[in-house]
């Protein structure tokens, strides 16, 4: 079929149940066409500050003054300029043959999370770190709204490595039609250990972490940050609330105020003693259509790109990670960083 004309579309694998968004217009966003591991740092800025008409205009910001697609915003959040999925039309679901598919509705935004240029997160102030956590409590809260979407991801790409093409420190928001299959998956997980053990498995993996502090890299009043036991990349950390919290859109201001001292400093050790790596980062949390779930526990996961996904992992679904998450804990707990 030819893309010429063709809007977003959902395709359901049917041997495993994977959806794959079919979008024809990113073709059009921005390439680093050198394929390096840097972006350029001296290109046009369209996420700062005074350069509100290059962006899409925005859905809602955090102010000190002015209006709308004006400056004087701390945060800001706009539609994405070549977006995976988009808000309008109505949503059908149809069969072509043995394969399912369903009209491309959804919603994706960006979050310009400050406005001078600025790449790193974690050179960012803790307050304002604060305020994105709250910008996606805010936008997750609004799009719940539409019955027609169900599931909200919020993801960081930091680092063309990591798939970004603007070096101004920015996130992501896709909200779908459909649950995401690997949070399908540890939903199904989660809700199989409760039914068979009684209690929450996040729980009882916090406690275990706690108790033997091998993978611990550090934790505060309300949170837990750990390598896994079964890291699929180097240095993949979690970062988990100690209170049973399956959405993140019910999220408590005493938790956002911690929570974005301890994205400062998880990103400073991972920059201080990586060498400033490309990473992403997702925050998973529980469908909209799910009520409160005593097995689930909303959480953020954090990559650094310090290796490639090849051949073997894409066709088996194995990873081969070359460092041990107790050595990587370890690493990181005893990398010093001043995030006053």
């Amino acid at each position: 079929m030819s893309s010429e004309g063709q809007k977003q579309e959902l395709r359901k694998d049917p041997i495993v149940g994977r959806w794959v968004i079919i979008a024809p217009e990113r073709l059009t966003r921005p390439q680093n066409v050198n394929h390096s591991d840097e972006l350029p740092s001296d290109t046009f800025d369209p996420f700062l500050e005074g350069h509100e008409n290059a962006t899409t205009p925005e859905i809602m910001s955090y102010r000190d003054s002015g209006q709308p697609d004006q400056p004087g915003w701390r945060v800001r959040v706009v539609p994405n300029k070549f977006p995976a999925l988009t808000v309008e039309g109505q949503l059908e679901k149809r069969g072509v043959g043995i394969y399912d598919t369903m009209t491309g509705i959804g919603a994706h935004e960006v979050v310009i999370e400050c406005p001078h240029r600025e790449a790193n997160m974690s050179r960012l102030s803790v307050e304002n770190i604060r305020e994105v956590f709250w910008v996606y409590h805010d936008r997750l809260v609004d799009l719940k709204r539409d019955s027609r979407l169900v599931h909200g991801l919020i993801f960081k790409n930091k680092g063309a490595r990591a798939g970004a093409s603007l070096d101004h420190s920015h996130s992501q928001l896709i909200v779908s039609p459909i649950v995401p299959v690997t949070i399908q998956e540890e939903l199904d997980g989660a809700a199989n250990f409760f039914k068979y053990r009684g209690r929450s498995i996040f729980c009882d993996m916090i406690q275990q972490e706690l108790a033997t502090q091998d993978r611990i890299v550090f934790e505060s009043e309300h949170f837990v940050v750990f390598c896994p036991f079964a890291s699929r990349f180097p240095f993949e950390t979690w970062i988990v609330p100690k209170e049973q919290s399956s959405h993140y859109e019910d999220v408590t201001q005493p938790v956002i105020e911690d929570l974005g001292s301890m994205m400062k400093t998880v990103l400073s050790k991972m920059e201080q003693g990586l060498d400033d790596p490309a990473y992403n980062y997702v925050l998973h949390t529980a469908p909209f259509s799910v009520e409160k779930a005593p097995h689930f526990r909303w959480h953020i996961e954090v990559f650094p790109r310090l290796s490639r996904v090849a051949g073997f992992e894409w066709g088996s679904g194995f990873y081969i990670n070359a460092v041990p998450p107790e050595d990587a804990a370890k690493f990181l707990r005893e990398t010093e960083v001043d995030v006053s």
